[in-house]
């Protein structure tokens, strides 16, 4: 499980980088879910990062494929690559 020293720093990736930077001065805060995810509270995200054997997977392109999922409908554990 991820600490709470951990969650309060990271970010979503796509909601902090560059030309796709999100207004506010706090952007892309995440939200734990199932004890397994991570999930962007930006209102027009919704991108969700698995945390695969205790190591969150930040990556924008893993944040993509689980846009269209539910967050009641993610898998848990995440599925592995």
């Amino acid at each position: 499980m991820i600490s709470e020293e951990l969650l309060a720093i990271l970010r979503c990736p796509h909601c902090v980088a560059g030309s796709t930077r999100k207004a506010g001065a706090d952007p892309g805060r995440l939200e734990l879910v199932k004890d397994v995810w991570l999930v962007c509270q930006e209102a027009d995200c919704g991108r969700k990062y698995p945390i695969r054997d205790d190591i969150p997977v930040m990556l924008i392109p893993e944040g993509d494929k689980w846009i269209a999922t539910a967050v009641a409908d993610l898998p848990t554990p995440p599925p592995a690559e």
